[in-house]
C-alpha cells in the first residue's frame, strides 16, 4: 500500500521538498487497529482496507483539507 500511495501522491505532483513525503514506519503502537496512516502536522490517524481508502484519504484530507471521519482511528 504504501508503493501505491508514493506513487498516487507523484502523479498528483503533490510530491517534492515542502510536500507530501510517504514513509515507512513500524505498526507505531497500533497493531491491533490493523494497517495505518498518520497525516502529521494534524496528527490524524486513519485505518485503511484498500487502495479505495488510500485515494479517499489523499483527495479528502491531503488535497482539500478534510478530516476522512469514517476511517479515523
Amino acid at each position: 500500500m504504501r508503493d501505491y500511495a508514493k506513487k498516487r501522491i507523484k502523479e498528483l505532483g503533490l510530491n517534492g521538498e515542502g510536500k507530501v513525503r510517504i514513509n515507512l514506519a513500524g505498526c507505531l503502537d497500533r497493531c491491533s487497529e490493523g494497517p495505518v496512516l498518520v497525516v502529521y502536522p494534524e496528527e490524524v490517524w486513519y485505518h485503511y482496507v484498500d487502495t479505495s481508502d488510500v485515494d479517499e484519504i489523499i483527495s479528502e484530507h491531503l488535497q482539500n483539507g478534510r478530516v476522512v471521519e469514517r476511517l479515523r482511528i
